[in-house]
């Protein structure tokens, strides 16, 4: 089954309309598949570069502190414990790979829930095109802003139109993307979810 959905250009004109995969941007809800999927993104661009020296890295003398007996203190045996200044630390962060795995079939249907989520929410609009003239960044924030785009994600076809990508780098609370970029934490992270037409064909297909 299809959903009819209303096209419209950066001008905020009316420029047909399109049909929409219901099997894609239909979806119910799942906030687990979501919240999953968006902990799977944030694990994966984590560097892991964290590391704090252990016992064994610290440079101290291994001499050992004191002498065992008579001095009523705590047998001690070197300076590179954890309990004194300058020693190792104890359970610290190593070296890690924060990325677990995520079956193909879970991540295509958060990316099918989250297109969804938005239709249900009144958010998702579908343009004509990207392409603008002069690619002059105050020309399209005054468009955006007539269209009341202030937090919005858009996304193009195989390929970003050059002129729009270079208008849009300094809008604020606008990001582009080309298709084959879409993912779940982008948009969700703003409000408005714009695809064009060549978009929603991509995706369709990608997701079918």
């Amino acid at each position: 089954m299809v959903m009819k959905c209303a096209v419209t250009s950066l001008d905020d004109k009316k420029a047909g309309e399109i049909d929409l995969d219901e099997t894609i941007f239909g979806l119910a809800p799942r906030a687990d598949i979501l919240a999953r999927m968006v902990n799977w993104q944030l694990a994966k661009r984590r560097a892991g570069t964290h590391l704090v020296k252990g016992r064994s890295d610290v440079s101290v003398s291994t001499h050992k502190m004191y002498r065992q007996k008579g001095t009523g203190r705590a047998r001690h045996g070197a300076p590179s414990v954890n309990q004194f200044r300058g020693g190792g630390r104890a359970f610290g962060p190593v070296l890690r790979d924060h990325a677990h795995k995520l079956p193909k079939k879970v991540r295509q249907l958060a990316l099918k829930t989250a297109l969804s989520a938005k239709v249900a929410a009144g958010k998702l609009i579908v343009l004509d095109g990207t392409t603008v003239k002069d690619g002059k960044t105050a020309d399209l924030a005054r468009r955006l802003a007539k269209l009341g785009w202030s937090s919005a994600l858009i996304i193009d076809g195989a390929a970003v139109d050059a002129g729009f990508a270079r208008a849009a780098r300094n809008i604020p609370g606008i990001d582009v993307l080309p298709q084959q970029g879409a993912n779940v934490y982008d948009i969700l992270r703003r409000d408005t979810l714009v695809l064009t037409k060549d978009a929603v064909q991509a995706l369709e297909a990608r997701l079918k």
